[in-house]
């Protein structure tokens, strides 16, 4: 039997950076990696929002990521043996049956820590939302910034750079990746409810951005985007704005990206 270390879950409710349910109070057992861990009653936890460098974890062809072992290394000084709070803020189980949670750690002063959070400033993870979990992305984007302006951790490490969205060669050499890729767009469109980003001249070859039309309504709907994915709307506008795109680069012609919520895009024009 454990004795939970002295936080409760309404202290750590008190220091919530936005809404989320509460999932219940555990003790973390085991470091999996970076954003995984095992709790005391079995249950693996997967860490919502954010994607830390991966390890091979049995998978046979797999290398490590550069920093993936300082990643977990991190995590289990944040976390190993100490009582977590999860809190939801969307789908709460993955396709694996791992539980999918924001997690906060008693910390040293027993003021809750924010373990996405804390990753994310030290540098050992990226932000990795998905449509069905979106919560405290703005939160999250912020402690990813900070910590790729000090270029700590992985921001100083090349695998992780962030592409240009000009450089067709190297997004296609990168095919398969999950990547955080930068540039000015040339034109847009909405064609029978998709809408297109073109980073290039020629949308055959140049890198491009898609939303298809199942997901253009979180788009429609969002305050700054929805003013330029309307079909009505005069997308011109957006040639020449600057934006930072993530997900995982596949091809459609060019290289390309296609999200499904708009916290995958950011208009740098606003944030610097």
């Amino acid at each position: 039997m454990f004795v939970l270390a002295p936080f409760s879950v309404a202290s750590v409710a008190a220091d919530m950076p936005c809404a989320l349910d509460d999932g219940g109070a555990v003790q973390a057992v085991e470091i999996v990696d970076g954003d995984t861990l095992v709790l005391g009653d079995g249950r693996q936890v997967r860490f919502t929002g954010i994607q830390a460098p991966k390890l091979p974890l049995g998978r046979a062809n797999f290398e490590a990521w550069p920093l993936a072992e300082e990643a977990r290394s991190a995590l289990s000084a944040l976390a190993r043996g100490r009582a977590v709070t999860l809190r939801h803020g969307g789908r709460d189980e993955d396709r694996h049956g791992r539980v999918l949670a924001h997690v906060f750690a008693a910390g040293a002063d027993s003021k809750p820590v924010w373990l996405q959070h804390e990753m994310l400033r030290l540098g050992l993870a990226r932000v990795y939302t998905f449509r069905d979990n979106r919560a405290c992305a703005a939160q999250l984007l912020a402690a990813e910034r900070e910590a790729r302006e000090a270029r700590r951790g992985i921001w100083a490490d090349a695998f992780y750079a962030i592409r240009d969205a000009a450089d067709v060669v190297a997004l296609e050499r990168l095919h398969g990746r999950f990547e955080l890729v930068e540039g000015d767009i040339v034109s847009a469109a909405v064609v029978r409810g998709r809408i297109y980003l073109n980073f290039g001249d020629d949308w055959r070859s140049d890198f491009t951005v898609t939303v298809a039309p199942r997901d253009a309504r979180l788009f429609l709907d969002d305050p700054i985007w929805g003013a330029y994915f309307d079909e009505a709307a005069d997308q011109s506008a957006l040639a020449g704005r600057r934006v930072r795109v993530r997900g995982w680069l596949g091809r459609y012609n060019g290289p390309e990206i296609t999200l499904t919520h708009p916290e995958q895009i950011e208009l740098l024009d606003d944030i610097s």
